[in-house]
């Protein structure tokens, strides 16, 4: 090779590699009031392993990664980190949420914006482990739980990313789901200029109430052995539910599109004979309706919605997060007891069973809801400096029930006003989908199917809807077994529903058609 040429190759190397403001590595000078760098260190593609992992991630780019610590007050112990793409940047931010009681970076979620060039952070937001222990007798960190962590991970990581770079981002977005959706609402209500664009899946928004309900049906399921349903009932009641209510949309294929259009009564299961798996006891179709119906105060008014019927059976069922042989394996129970007994009594041995819903449900009220609860509907200086929020739920959710992100839009739309909540806000019902994913219905539409676009991926939705004021409007979401997807179908703006077209496969979205829905306010 000629001199000439070999200089022409090196030029074009060097060209290839990004002239930032500062060395990743020197990013451990950076200087904080309240926080410290701990690690500033290039990371090679394909690479990484997350703490605690054996392999590493996967589809990972090359990055920059920072870690450090915040402690906003005496109490706190915040660990974050940034990661940045080494090249190839988009110019923008996302921040990444938690689920459950948090403990631990999310590293899973950061890799996904990570790969499509975003710069991204992530917190434990005070505390290791996913217990609730950490909270006994330590206010300040259940503050840092409750808001704080998120929204300073946001202000260090928005520096730290111009530090790198040379400049701010130009957009900034923050999308989670359960735990991560609460934080997202938490950001658009405490702290609206932290975000452009947010997506807040099956939000815990209302966490008090939340875990007031899993209680509640701890409680109904565990009242004596005959109010007990044992799991291998669940197929029953499924069963019971789709043949009521599965082809009130038109089509008879397996997902209910609105549980609401459909009275279901649990009697209908009730035993003509003895005892069997195919029906229900008459204090099991009780303890049914208490399920459905949720928690109530001792006057009768309802404290929080029930489940709605459909979604009982698989991984992510009511298996998994309500009705489990052995209580303490009951996701609702795990997490119902630890938030009573080291967040509202501080007493490692309350027993669920005693709760009381007049006393106890106002003591709780006062003690959390203002640190935990993202339930304020006055969105409008979220929406006065431009902010976006698209929120989504699936039908099947057994962990949260899908009725309470319902009231939370309806309570948006009435504070804002519907022009103004038509500007910047939408909702979308996923039938069939379980807790966040999973679920017989089509439960993908991050453009995981295909070439992603915004009608098919709601991360680029939101941005056109930002970046553009293009709002979304239908979302092609898909369901993929084996790798190969096999269902589609249209996710249609709240409170519009999907029905089947008469003709064609059920398979395709193409033969639904978002319409009206018929049903009533989700109260």
């Amino acid at each position: 090779m000629s001199n000439f040429a070999t200089r022409i190759k090196l030029f074009l190397a060097f060209s290839a590699i990004p002239a930032y403001a500062a060395t990743c590595e020197s990013l451990t000078s950076l200087k904080f009031h309240d926080a410290t760098i701990a690690l500033a260190q290039s990371v090679e593609a394909g690479t990484f392993t997350p703490p605690g992992a054996t392999n590493p991630l996967k589809n990972v780019p090359a990055f920059c990664r920072v870690t450090g610590v915040m402690r906003p007050s005496p109490e706190s112990d915040i660990r974050f980190e940034v990661w940045m793409p080494a090249s190839g940047w988009n110019g923008k931010f996302q921040g990444v949420g938690n689920g459950g009681f948090a403990g631990s970076i999310s590293y899973g979620g950061m890799a996904a914006p990570l790969a499509r060039g975003y710069a991204t952070a992530s917190t434990d937001t005070g505390h290791s482990g996913n217990d609730a222990s950490w909270a006994l007798g330590h206010r300040e960190k259940l503050i840092d739980y409750g808001y704080r962590g998120i929204h300073e991970m946001t202000v260090k990581a928005k520096a730290i990313v111009e530090a790198y770079y040379g400049k701010a981002p130009s957009k900034s977005y923050f999308a989670s789901c359960s735990n991560g959706g609460r934080q997202a609402l938490m950001e658009a209500q405490r702290y609206p200029g932290d975000y452009d664009g947010i997506i807040s899946g099956a939000p815990a928004n209302a966490f008090t109430r939340i875990g007031i309900g899993f209680v509640w049906n701890q409680q109904a399921l565990r009242k004596d052995a005959a109010s007990y349903i044992p799991p291998a009932k669940l197929k029953t009641i499924e069963s019971g539910a789709l043949a009521a209510c599965d082809a009130r949309d038109g089509a008879a294929d397996g997902l209910i599109e609105d549980p609401r259009q459909c009275h279901f009564d649990p009697a209908v299961l009730l035993c003509k004979g003895p005892d069997s798996v195919d029906c229900l006891t008459a204090p099991q179709v009780e303890t049914l309706r208490k399920i459905y119906e949720g928690p109530k105060d001792p006057k009768g008014k309802s404290i929080f919605p029930g489940f709605v019927p459909g979604g009982e059976t698989g991984r992510g069922g009511w298996g998994a997060w309500i009705d489990n042989e052995e209580p303490e394996k009951s996701a609702q129970y795990f997490f119902g007891t630890q938030m009573f007994r080291n967040m509202v009594f501080e007493n490692p041995a309350w027993d669920f069973k005693t709760l009381n819903y007049g006393k106890d449900v106002a003591l709780i009220q006062k003690k959390l809801a203002p640190v935990l609860n993202a339930t304020d509907p006055n969105l409008k200086p979220f929406e006065a400096r431009g902010g976006k929020l698209i929120l989504y739920h699936g039908w099947c959710d057994a962990a949260l029930t899908p009725l309470n992100t319902i009231n939370y839009y309806q309570e948006v739309v009435a504070k804002v006003g519907a022009r103004k909540a038509e500007r910047f806000v939408r909702l979308y019902m996923v039938p069939g989908m379980q807790h966040c994913g999973g679920g017989p219905g089509p439960d993908q539409f991050w453009g995981r199917a295909g070439k992603p676009d915004a009608g098919n991926d709601l991360t680029l939705a939101l941005e056109r809807w930002v970046e553009e004021g293009i709002a979304p409007t239908t979302i092609t979401a898909s369901k993929i077994e084996g790798g190969r997807v096999v269902r589609t179908r249209p996710l249609c703006p709240y409170p519009q529903v999907a029905r089947y077209k008469g003709s064609g496969s059920l398979d395709e979205a193409e033969n639904f058609a978002c319409v009206a829905s018929g049903a009533p306010g989700a109260k």
